[in-house]
């Protein structure tokens, strides 16, 4: 004859609630991880390809009619949450091509990469600034923290190619003419540091890759970290990719610095030769 069970207890009843309570919560969270990872990512790849049709097309449009004055192509009708430039990451693969919208908000970032308004535009001296997630929502800049030194940030414009190439790491700076700077791709990179003062120098602390807190904004800076005037016309021109560090966390922003090496005037069937990088 079977044992009758024990009657449940306080403890007893306590102990199960509790178990259930734990797998109920992981459940939610569970749901909430294939969300963020995967839902979100679904949704802002739609807004993407929606942001770069309609670029696309704006483009398509502007070069069906002569321009009247030539100033006039290098113009950008900036809109907040509308595209108005290209991204490539050729190491990241043939694929890896974004859209760079206006503006930073979740809203904005939401639809891909995010220029961050007031900050210098393709090509130009001054600090061209862009964020992206990492995780989620399309994760433009998951890989970020793979990219080395002399690698090639392609932008795309409606007029020109301008690209970009990482700046050498802290690392790397002391030996870099002896060392990377012998490899082809870094001959138009070294150290922004003054070598008559490189510890006190506008771009003495302007590095290719740096961990920092989200309240270090100058990060972004024209001249970054750096809290004196420079003339636009002593300004490197820059490109500063924002995204959160580590993975699933937002407690630090992973930097990424690169210097303009090169730029192209857009021709039908050319392409960067740098596109083709790996």
């Amino acid at each position: 004859m079977p044992r009758p069970a024990p009657p449940d207890g306080v403890a007893r009843k306590a102990v199960r609630g509790f178990g259930e309570l734990m797998i109920t919560a992981g459940l939610v969270i569970l749901l909430f991880v294939v969300y963020e990872v995967y839902v979100t990512d679904l949704i802002s790849a739609g807004k993407q390809d929606e942001a770069t049709t309609a670029l696309d097309d704006q483009w398509n449009e502007s070069n069906t009619v002569a321009p009247v004055d030539p100033q006039r192509q290098v113009q950008y009708d900036l809109i907040e949450g509308k595209a108005f430039a290209k991204m490539y990451i050729p190491v990241f693969g043939p694929d890896y091509h974004f859209s760079i919208v206006e503006g930073t908000t979740d809203k904005h970032l939401e639809v891909g990469p995010g220029h961050y308004v007031g900050t210098a535009l393709p090509g130009n001296p001054g600090n061209f600034a862009v964020a992206g997630h990492r995780v989620g929502k399309g994760a433009p800049f998951n890989d970020l923290d793979l990219l080395s030194s002399c690698d090639a940030i392609v932008v795309e414009t409606q007029t020109t190619w301008v690209v970009y190439r990482m700046l050498p790491t802290s690392g790397e700076e002391a030996g870099w003419a002896e060392g990377k700077a012998k490899n082809p791709k870094c001959a138009k990179v070294a150290p922004l540091k003054d070598s008559s003062n490189p510890a006190s120098g506008p771009y003495s602390k302007t590095v290719g890759q740096e961990i920092v807190t989200p309240q270090q904004g100058e990060v972004i800076s024209p001249v970054p970290h750096f809290a004196g005037e420079l003339p636009v016309a002593e300004q490197a021109a820059l490109m500063t990719l924002t995204t959160c560090h580590p993975r699933f966390s937002d407690k630090q922003r992973l930097i990424v610095h690169a210097v303009l090496t090169m730029s192209y005037p857009k021709a039908n069937g050319f392409v960067p030769p740098e596109l083709k990088e790996q």
